[in-house]
């Protein structure tokens, strides 16, 4: 991939390296993946470990009671996992409306859907793994029963999740949650070790059992439990009945380069119509009120399409090709006029998360993500497994006519995405911003900085972000210019600056050189980042 002279000059340099890396938000897990490859493990393996070590020393942002999905490219091919969960099969729209409920809750047992993420690392290592379950997920195992120093991101977001909990879960079903996560009464503060033993033993169940004892056996038990007694949904059939699919990742053209996602139910999907928005004019200098103007624009008409149609693949009213169709972006692309428009989906023909990126000296690559959602997740910790389960039912619709209405299950819309470049059918590599609905909108900001603005991977992942939240309304960071921020003002567009970058995600980017297969990292600066490599 040619990269050209950067318009930016980043603080934090690119990482080169020719043997493996790892990149993500934590430096531990980093370096456990790191120490996997150099025990003979592949970029799977190193994956498996550093996603199983994030929900240890980052649980403010994910779990093994979370979902996770990956692209693998492996032996010069892609492939694709959604290990997402379903909602409960006998949860139902009429079921919570007679308890009251006129929305998906965010917390306690209602919003929980099966986890997928200790079946992916399974899926994975099964099918492309060398080392053993066991072996890989030994780091995460360590760390969770020796104990590690929190890190300052890492503190900063378990003080406020704490302070929220504290205000809002006060009943008995949350007290597992204050014993695992806050055993001193509080959050524990940054450079105080910190360790859970249940998290351990789980974690070792798992590896033992290639994930049987959490869905069949001893933990399940354990999750149906606890279910049963706070009213969920969840039972035995649920968990003893989940498995990751393998899916045919999607993408479009951008260029020359082929930007690969998961297809729905995650909304990848989203900035891939973004893109092929986009693609249909040129775009030379990225500080300009035009360049931005017309970013806003497409991401604006490609949610509106994403939210209104995009759902479990089962129940969806159009296809992917349709919403991917030339036609359609050229469509879409003639729509955005010179002024902020509110956002409305289009009509084609019918016919709290953790990311992280790896490579090895072979070429194969991964792009992983997993989360618990909202952070912490639902609030829920199954009591004497550490487990924190995720409440990605949230986005459930209790509305029978929406494209994503509950269903017992049916997947929901899913936020969480890993992206991956390619040209030429070779593997530029793996990229991905984690962050709810920021998610795509950081998809299409790194991609467009790598490919149409010439900048290496840490400064794309470094440059000044923008989030569409809603209607004409637009965040910014601080960093970014107050002279465009005035013109775009002068469009019509809202904006806010920011006070805190934490809503504006956190990414991570390993790109390869074909010609000399020498990799170049990018990791995030508005987190504890880092690249382990050699």
């Amino acid at each position: 991939m040619k990269l050209l002279q950067p318009k930016y000059t980043s603080q934090r340099n690119v990482v080169f390296a020719k043997n493996g890396m790892v990149a993500t938000s934590q430096p531990l897990a980093a370096q456990a993946g790191l120490d996997i490859l150099k025990k003979g493990g592949n970029a799977v393996d190193a994956a498996i470990a550093t996603a199983a070590c994030l929900t240890v020393v980052e649980p403010t942002s994910n779990g093994i009671g979370g979902d996770a999905f990956a692209l693998v490219w492996m032996k010069e091919k892609l492939y694709g996992l959604d290990s997402s969960g379903p909602a409960p099969q006998n949860i139902s729209i009429e079921a919570l409306k007679s308890l009251g409920y006129e929305k998906m809750p965010k917390f306690g047992w209602i919003p929980i859907t099966v986890p997928g993420a200790p079946a992916a690392w399974v899926e994975l290592s099964k099918r492309f793994g060398n080392l053993a379950l066991k072996e890989v997920l030994q780091p995460a195992i360590d760390y969770a029963r020796n104990g590690y120093p929190i890190s300052p991101t890492l503190g900063k977001f378990w003080k406020r999740a704490y302070e929220i909990y504290k205000k809002e879960l006060k009943s008995e079903e949350f007290e597992s949650w204050f014993e695992t996560f806050a055993p001193n009464g509080r959050a524990p503060e940054v450079g105080e070790i910190w360790s859970s033993l249940d998290h351990a033993n789980t974690l070792e169940k798992i590896a033992e059992t290639n994930g049987e004892a959490f869905y069949q056996g001893e933990i399940a038990d354990k999750i149906v439990a606890s279910s049963n007694k706070y009213g969920g949904y969840l039972s035995k059939d649920d968990l003893t009945n989940f498995r990751p699919e393998w899916v045919n990742p999607i993408s479009v053209n951008y260029r020359g380069y082929d930007v690969w996602e998961i297809p729905p139910n995650g909304q990848g999907i989203v900035a891939l119509m973004a893109l092929n928005i986009l693609k249909n004019d040129e775009f030379i200098e990225k500080e300009t009120v035009t360049t931005y103007h017309k970013q806003l624009e497409a991401m604006k008409l490609a949610f509106s399409c994403g939210k209104e149609y995009v759902t479990d693949p089962n129940y969806m009213k159009v296809t992917v090709e349709e919403l991917l169709s030339e036609k359609y972006g050229k469509e879409r692309y003639s729509e955005i006029k010179e002024t902020a428009n509110l956002p409305h989906p289009g009509k084609p023909s019918s016919g709290g998360t953790v990311y992280l990126a790896t490579a090895d000296g072979e070429g194969n690559m991964v792009s992983f993500i997993q989360s618990n959602y909202m952070g912490f997740g639902s609030g829920i910790v199954v009591p004497g497994t550490g487990i924190g389960l995720q409440n990605r039912g949230h986005d459930f619709s209790l509305n029978e006519h929406d494209a994503n209405a509950l269903i017992g299950g049916k997947k929901t819309y899913h936020t969480i995405i890993p992206g991956f470049l390619t040209k030429n059918n070779e593997a530029i590599g793996p990229f991905g911003v984690m962050g709810g609905y920021m998610q795509p909108q950081g998809h299409v900001q790194v991609i467009m900085n790598s490919i149409d603005f010439h900048l290496n991977p840490q400064e794309a992942l470094d440059a000044p972000r923008w989030q569409w939240i809603e209607g004409k309304t637009i965040e910014v960071e601080q960093s970014f210019s107050n002279e465009i921020v005035e013109e775009l003002v002068n469009k019509g567009h809202e904006i806010k600056i920011a006070s805190d970058n934490g809503s504006f995600g956190r990414g991570q980017i390993i790109w390869k050189n074909n010609e000399t297969g020498v990799l170049m990292g990018g990791t995030e600066s508005r987190t504890d980042g880092s690249i382990a490599s050699w």
